[in-house]
């Protein structure tokens, strides 16, 4: 194999992390690809063996190119290429759209009303909330990519997250028939990790799921079920639970809650878990058993 293959095979090991990174950061499809496909022609003309983390560093890439996106798009006064109006009866979507059905769901796991609010922050505010919030990057490298201190790149992210929950708590007050099925699907979650049923897993995750605790980040469908099948004992203790408001559960020992999972569901599927095992973490959170 010749360094140059060696080197795609790798990038290909992140493709989807990346893919569903710049996705969120740019809600559309064709502009994810082209800001991943940036991110392999600058690793292709660097010197990889100088990098020790590759997957940190393209997803540091990719976070600079969609920030340079989403600033040029605002600069311009352009919405993305799939609007948020197109997912409703508003406007079609456009034909030269190459997968609208993932375009679909991304609108389906936030609901229009999150998508105009993330249209509302500015790039840094949206960079900041999409890497740490969803993907768990740590802020002394989103104060690099934003070129910022991490203390102000904190901000940025505790700025737009007040605004994103905003929006989730009106969605969660008005749509209790979502809520419903979201229990449902995690009751399903919970029956196959309990078993160690790994295609039970599958069919309620969604196929980019990112799977996050204190200490690092899980994606991709296949890993995160292998890892929930090899927890059926603490699966075994886990109970129904609001957890700050969210559909999740509950690790229960002696009367204790020990650990905490959220969820975040797209298209009737789990699309990411937050595990919170940090004894002081897990004491802040607002916990109430069902």
């Amino acid at each position: 194999m010749s360094e140059n293959d060696f080197l795609a095979e790798r990038f290909e090991a992140h493709r989807g992390h990346l893919r569903a990174v710049a996705h969120r950061m740019l809600g559309s499809v064709a502009e994810a690809d082209d800001a991943v496909q940036e991110a392999w022609v600058r690793l292709s003309r660097s010197d990889a063996r100088q990098v020790d983390n590759l997957g940190g560093w393209l997803t540091t890439v990719v976070g600079r190119v969609c920030l340079d996106m989403l600033r040029s798009r605002r600069s311009r006064a352009e919405q993305p290429l799939e609007t948020y109006e197109a997912y409703g009866a508003a406007a079609p979507v456009p034909a030269a759209v190459p997968d609208p059905e993932q375009d679909a769901l991304l609108a389906d796991s936030v609901g229009v009303a999150l998508l105009v609010v993330l249209d509302t922050l500015t790039p840094a505010e949206r960079l900041a909330f999409v890497l740490h919030d969803l993907f768990a990057v740590p802020f002394d490298e989103i104060a690099g990519i934003v070129g910022k201190t991490p203390t102000a790149a904190r901000q940025l992210a505790s700025r737009a997250r007040r605004r994103v929950q905003g929006s989730e708590a009106h969605e969660h007050d008005t749509d209790l028939v979502r809520q419903q099925k979201q229990r449902e699907v995690v009751d399903a979650f919970l029956a196959a990790a309990r078993e160690g049923d790994f295609d039970g897993l599958l069919e309620v995750l969604d196929p980019d799921v990112v799977a996050r605790t204190e200490v690092g980040v899980t994606t991709g469908a296949a890993a995160v079920a292998s890892g929930a099948t090899t927890y059926s004992r603490v699966a075994g203790v886990a109970v129904p639970a609001l957890v700050d408001g969210a559909t999740g559960l509950a690790v229960v020992v002696d009367g204790r809650v020990e650990r905490t999972l959220t969820f975040t569901f797209v298209h009737d599927r789990i699309a990411v878990i937050d595990i919170a095992t940090d004894p002081g973490h897990v004491s802040r959170l607002d916990v109430r058993l069902l």
